[in-house]
């Protein structure tokens, strides 16, 4: 699974002009799954999302995690994130998972997700959604699991 995480003020995720959901500061993942992946490895990258250490202590040095502040978690699909862009001007999907299988582990991750997290907002697997955010910093990680 990949997760691009970017670190935020406030984000938002809407479908036909309907907040789906939203969170104020905490990380906006966008979330990409491939064929390989197994329940295990989104079990591993949500452990990897609420653990990973990009907010600012008292020093102002990235060592807070998630966890430590308390934030909200919008997790958003997105299945051109496991897009095969090698070659070419025009991306591949072959590389992603199918849609029944991308749709039933993003939903693991959620599931997984609120129970482990007081705040989890989502977007909707397959919809035509509209993303904002205001990336804080700005911080962005690719992580994989």
């Amino acid at each position: 699974m990949i997760g691009l995480l970017q670190r935020v003020t406030r984000a938002r995720v809407e479908v036909a002009g309907e907040t789906l959901g939203a969170i104020g500061l905490g990380l906006l993942v966008l979330v990409a799954v491939q064929p390989e992946d197994t329940p295990v490895r989104a079990e591993r990258l949500l452990e990897r999302l609420l653990g990973y250490r990009v907010f600012p202590d008292d020093n102002g040095r990235m060592n807070r995690s998630l966890r430590d502040i308390g934030g909200g978690l919008l997790l958003v699909p997105q299945f051109t994130l496991a897009a095969d862009t090698r070659k070419g001007t025009r991306a591949g999907f072959t590389t992603a998972a199918a849609p029944a299988q991308g749709e039933r582990l993003f939903d693991h991750l959620v599931a997984s997700a609120c129970r482990a997290h007081p705040t989890v907002a989502t977007g909707r697997f397959g919809a035509d959604m509209q993303v904002s955010l205001v990336n804080d910093g700005p911080v962005t990680f690719w992580l994989e699991a």
